[in-house]
């Protein structure tokens, strides 16, 4: 179990409040990290037990710099997501209409989740950007600016007065975080698993990403996300990143590794973890596989192979 966590900071961010509902870092060592390749670095140093970074937003898309860390450098594994609400506030030092409001210091990311509404609440506010939500509520607490965008945990850690809630202008937005550490043995199989993945494939053989969709439709697994990123190398050298439903330990997606692993210039494994839930409902009514293409299935055609190598009757 981690007893020591680093993540994004600085303190008072979406992350920070991502980590601490994660009931080992509520209780360990949790450091705040200047950056995510900063954050990383400290677990594979061994400073750190896991990092806590964003992965994904549901409106701005996957993060760059996470995705380029885990294709890059000493292997790491996701061992949990936890996904988070996106609910923006608006602070001040103090109460005060929001038409007196003419400066609000914002995390670029942030104002352009919430530009709807400053254009319809405040339109003459000048928005100032800063490094992060956390800078952006001091700065209100210190009179810098009048207001300012930030997560709801950045209100009582900076004194503020709240003088609008949920101002997002997509009210069901998230954020996707991964718990990430050095390799170890994935935990078993919860019936509702997501196994993510970075692939190396030849650019020059024609139909190459085609195989490797093949290597896990066939197999009748799902896949719920597929992106790429360039290694830097040369332009149209990507590295593709697969989040499957599915376990390792399950036989039909080890075999689909088999297949990927024969195909692919490289197959690095991101981890087999549980998909984050907001309720028990898809552990306890799970999508019904295909027939023939269930993980029961392929258990028992890998056994009846292993007979007929042993001469056994079928």
């Amino acid at each position: 179990m981690p007893t020591r966590f680093v993540y994004l900071g600085p303190e008072g961010t979406f992350t920070e409040q991502a980590l601490r509902t994660i009931p080992a870092a509520e209780q360990g060592l949790r450091t705040p990290a200047r950056s995510v390749p900063e954050a990383l670095e400290a677990v594979r140093a061994g400073d750190a037990d896991a990092a806590l970074v964003p992965l994904e937003n549901s409106v701005g898309g996957a993060v760059p710099v996470t995705l380029d860390e885990l294709g890059t450098g000493s292997p790491l594994v996701i061992t949990r997501e936890v996904v988070l609400p996106v609910e923006f506030v608006l602070g001040s030092a103090s109460l005060k209409p929001l038409g007196s409001v003419r400066s609000v210091a914002a995390h670029p990311q942030a104002s352009a989740q919430c530009r709807g509404w400053l254009r319809a609440n405040m339109p003459d506010a000048i928005v100032v950007d800063v490094l992060s939500n956390a800078a952006a509520a001091m700065a209100a607490a210190a009179g810098d600016y009048d207001a300012a965008i930030c997560a709801p945990i950045g209100v009582p850690r900076n004194n503020l007065t709240v003088l609008a809630e949920k101002i997002a202008d997509r009210p069901d937005a998230v954020t996707r975080f991964a718990l990430l550490s050095r390799p170890t043995p994935p935990g078993p199989p919860t019936g509702d698993d997501v196994t993510s993945l970075a692939l190396m494939i030849d650019h020059d053989r024609v139909g190459n990403l085609l195989s490797v969709l093949t290597e896990l439709a066939v197999r009748g697994i799902n896949l719920s996300r597929i992106e790429s990123r360039p290694t830097g190398e040369q332009l149209g050298v990507y590295v593709f990143f697969l989040d499957c439903t599915g376990h390792v330990a399950e036989p039909r997606l080890g075999e689909a590794l088999q297949g990927l692993r024969r195909i692919c210039t490289e197959v690095r494994f991101l981890g087999s973890y549980p998909r984050h839930r907001w309720s028990t409902t898809a552990r306890e009514n799970p999508q019904p596989s295909q027939p023939g293409l269930t993980n029961e299935d392929f258990a028992d055609s890998a056994a009846w192979l292993s007979r007929l190598r042993a001469g056994e009757p079928a």
